[in-house]
């Protein structure tokens, strides 16, 4: 099941975030991104949407909203020993409806060029690759997917 995001899921989803991007930190240099957001801030403006088991136990979130007439996902993070079992794309697909339902032309999307898993994972989900910049400090690769 997926939800939006309340104030009494933030504890969770920073660990999540930790969990998930730790591996990415030796890579990059430093802490990625959506380790260091405003998880709070997020949620309040209902930009975050968390991902459960049956039991209410968070298994992942995302976080995305309406940016210059499309939808920009700008995380999304999964525990990693829940990896691989789809939680990720339906996150995604969940930003990809809301999208449709706000009548958004695309989902625009970046991830760092260190993180291969995902430069590998966007193509496949129907997401096209526009452009890499510096950004930030970050190496930054930049993907769209227009909506049906």
């Amino acid at each position: 099941m997926i939800r939006q995001a309340g104030a009494a899921d933030e504890a969770a989803i920073r660990s999540i975030a930790e969990a998930a991007y730790a591996p990415y930190v030796p890579l990059i240099g430093r802490k990625p991104a959506p380790m260091q957001a405003d998880f709070a801030a997020q949620i309040a403006a209902g930009q975050m949407h968390v991902a459960m088991d049956g039991a209410g136990a968070l298994l992942g979130f995302i976080t995305f909203y309406p940016r210059d007439g499309h939808m920009l996902l700008e995380s999304v993070a999964v525990l990693p020993q829940m990896a691989g079992r789809g939680i990720g794309k339906a996150l995604i697909a969940h930003c990809e409806a809301a999208a449709r339902a706000q009548g958004l032309a695309e989902v625009q999307l970046y991830t760092n060029a260190k993180m291969t898993g995902n430069l590998a994972l966007y193509p496949k989900l129907g997401y096209r690759e526009t452009g890499r910049r510096r950004e930030d400090g970050f190496e930054r690769v930049y993907f769209v997917k227009p909506l049906d």
